[in-house]
């Protein structure tokens, strides 16, 4: 079952999608899009060109585990998505894989434009590989 990640935000957004098999985390890349309806678009139109089977998209908890104004919208994303495809589609729970994607950015060397190219693939390939391990 391949499967699609996704780190929203609201100029750039991470998508990573794993191998056919969705045991691990393949390609990753970035889109450029701040209009939601337009970026569900496009994703469904990226989900449907790689056969993906699932969704992932990630859910930005505070700390203490609640959910504050960045999780809405990711439900609002994701209502989004389910009105473009029919594919399952699971909100994710992606703390810390921002501040994880700037450490491997760092240690890899990558700094400034490199890195900000970059962070959102990082990011959504974390939250593949978090998803895929749960599996």
């Amino acid at each position: 079952m391949r499967i699609l990640a996704i780190d929203y935000g609201d100029a750039r957004t991470g998508l990573a999608v794993s191998d056919a098999t969705g045991t691990i985390a393949g390609e990753a890349w970035v889109v450029y899009e701040k209009n939601p309806a337009v970026l569900a678009k496009l994703i469904a139109q990226e989900a449907a060109a790689r056969e993906v089977q699932r969704i992932v998209v990630g859910y930005p908890r505070n700390m203490d585990g609640t959910s504050g104004f960045r999780a809405q919208k990711s439900e609002d994303l994701i209502a989004l998505l389910k009105s473009e495809c029919d594919i399952d589609i699971i909100p994710w729970d992606e703390r810390m894989t921002t501040m994880s994607a700037n450490r491997i950015l760092t240690e890899a060397g990558k700094r400034g434009q490199k890195r900000k190219k970059t962070i959102d693939a990082v990011a959504a390939a974390l939250i593949l590989e978090s998803y895929l391990l749960s599996l």
